[in-house]
């Protein structure tokens, strides 16, 4: 489920209040933020929910970075959970620290790439064998570099998980937020042209925003009909619609019947 998940709900582990409707809000996977959404001083209480809640209901939780006071303290709360389904390592830069949590917890780890030494260590984080997809954070990120967290501002970092992901076979990058609470397309837009470049998953700030998520990463019905028409087509070469089928494209029509829960006829 982690590698195919579409959306993930962020809900700040301050506010065990809204675990519930987290979990009901239709979200492939509910992360529990222990890190940037909880003040300092309220960390402890909101470990203590989270466990509570880890007790019973599945999610996935961030943690704070490995070089912040909370980090441990983070992981000690977590540990001998039932229902933790895994570790989203804040500011995650490289392979030790991640081998660091699942020796503690024994679950996957997702790391958010959000600085600039992330970067330089890409592949090292996503060949990790704890690590089923690399998750981006482009807020912490743009600031780090000083850039602006536009779309397009990172479209070079983006493409390097696609690239670092592909080359260490693991699932397709998660894109990080957008920030426009109440602008629909702009939450539908940044989502069709970051799977446009590979990335099917998407970091969430608000419910409203997942079934937007989901709707804009569904393939369309022209794109299905393209899919299986590819496929029906015989030989190893062959044309459709005036355009040739060989394997690549193969793999892209299952790729897009994959992503409806389709199965080539």
């Amino acid at each position: 489920m982690i590698g195919s998940a579409r959306s993930l709900l962020f809900v700040p582990g301050s506010r065990p209040d809204r675990f519930e409707s987290a979990a009901r809000s239709g979200a492939d996977l509910v992360v529990i933020d222990l890190e940037d959404a909880v003040a300092p001083e309220a960390r402890p209480a909101a470990r203590a929910s989270t466990r509570q809640w880890l007790a019973r209901s599945p999610a996935v939780v961030r943690v704070n970075g490995a070089e912040i006071d909370d980090h441990q303290a983070d992981l000690e709360a977590l540990a001998g959970t039932a229902k933790l389904v895994a570790v989203m390592l804040a500011k995650a830069e490289t392979a030790d620290q991640i081998g660091h949590v699942h020796h503690r917890l024994g679950v996957p780890v997702l790391p958010l790439v959000e600085t600039p030494n992330a970067l330089e260590g890409i592949r090292a984080l996503a060949r990790h064998e704890a690590v089923p997809r690399l998750v981006l954070g482009t807020l912490d990120l743009a600031a780090a570099l000083g850039a602006q967290p536009t779309w397009d501002s990172l479209l070079a970092i983006r493409t390097q998980l696609v690239i670092a992901s592909a080359a260490a076979g693991i699932a397709s990058p998660v894109d990080g937020v957008t920030v426009a609470l109440d602008d629909d397309e702009t939450v539908r837009s940044d989502v069709r042209r970051a799977a446009e470049i590979g990335l099917h998953g998407k970091l969430c700030l608000h419910p409203r925003q997942v079934p937007l998520v989901h709707e804009a990463l569904r393939p369309t019905a022209d794109e299905l009909a393209w899919a299986n028409g590819v496929l029906a087509a015989g030989g190893a070469v062959a044309r459709f619609e005036g355009q040739l089928v060989d394997p690549p494209v193969r793999v892209r029509a299952r790729a897009i019947l994959a992503r409806a829960g389709q199965r080539e006829e």
